[in-house]
């Protein structure tokens, strides 16, 4: 498990002692997006899919100078589907003054073969579930990590954007206020779901959305997430037709999303509600902004974003690779 490259450079796996150092050097390597110990641990080291031979480290002389993270199912997502083609490196990185030397392609070509050994014939950057720093690789911020995923063979998929948005003096539009009185007056109702009611919504985020939205939902509420984060629109017959909510991922309470209104009941302006009411929720529970990291820029949601007042922040682009067999 342990491959030496030039000099006192070593590419090996994680041993149980190197989290905090870990945490120090990708801080050291990305100033702009440092990462705690205890946020590392929670998002890498106790992910239900962690296994320490993915996790490869570059050591040089006796100190950690960067890593790569591989990744494959071994719990599914959704049903029993463990995607056994795919595998995932969430992050790499290497400290600046080890660069130059060959250690990032050393660490990128460890982390690829490992996943071939694992019978997997594609890699992404970065697109895994349930935990995931950032949606895929900055482009602007890490140019020579764009240029180095690509000389290994990775291309373009699709591009994700980040958005935020100052609550600085947040209020309801009248228009949006005026559209809630209609629909309240058409005995549409907006509020936090029951205890009860979670099922429903859980159920309608995995089945008509995405299956890690119901996770999140899920796990957000057992690990205290109070439900008047959660805003629901139900119908006249007390059917549930959407959602919005806040503070569900790493109880970030600036943090938006999941957000979703079911297909039929789209373009009656539930959407823009939803989401106005989740904003002003989150005003009252103190926080001055509201942000979020993925969505498409020319989806519907992502239209209605900016129309509410978001500016886009960071676009990430999602790689692929194709993998070849694993050497003999």
């Amino acid at each position: 498990m342990t491959r030496t490259v030039p000099a006192a450079e070593t590419i090996r796996t994680f041993q149980v002692g190197d989290g905090p150092a870990l945490a120090a050097a990708w801080t050291a390597a990305a100033p702009a997006d440092p990462v705690t110990y205890r946020r590392l641990r929670d998002l890498v080291l106790l992910d239900r899919n962690f296994d320490p031979a993915g996790l490869r480290i570059a050591v040089v002389d006796g100190e950690i100078a960067g890593a790569a993270y591989a990744v494959r199912r071994l719990i599914a997502v959704d049903g029993d589907d463990l995607e056994p083609d795919s595998g995932w490196i969430p992050f790499f990185f290497v400290r600046p003054e080890h660069r130059g030397r060959g250690i990032g392609r050393a660490l990128m070509s460890s982390a690829m073969q490992w996943l071939r050994s694992q019978g997997r014939s594609q890699v992404y950057f970065s697109s895994y579930t349930p935990n995931y720093f950032l949606p895929g690789l900055d482009a602007a911020r890490y140019p020579e990590a764009l240029k180095l995923a690509t000389a290994l063979g990775f291309e373009k998929q699709y591009d994700a954007v980040a958005m935020d948005r100052s609550l600085v003096g947040y209020a309801i539009p009248e228009d949006v206020r005026k559209r809630i009185d209609t629909l309240e007056a058409e005995n549409y109702s907006f509020a936090a779901p029951t205890d009860d009611e979670l099922t429903t919504l859980i159920a309608i985020a995995g089945a008509d959305f995405n299956p890690d939205w119901a996770r999140a939902i899920r796990e957000a509420v057992l690990s205290g997430l109070p439900l008047d984060r959660i805003v629901v629109a139900r119908d006249p017959a007390g059917t549930m037709l959407g959602w919005a909510m806040h503070g569900a991922y790493e109880n970030v309470i600036d943090r938006f999303g999941p957000f979703g209104v079911l297909p039929a009941a789209r373009g009656t302006g539930l959407g823009k509600v939803l989401l106005h009411l989740t904003l002003e929720r989150m005003v009252g529970a103190g926080a001055h902004s509201a942000w979020f990291l993925w969505t498409g820029a020319k989806t519907a949601a992502g239209e209605l974003y900016l129309k509410t007042g978001f500016e886009i922040t960071r676009t990430f682009t999602v790689l692929r690779a194709p993998l070849g067999p694993a050497a003999p």
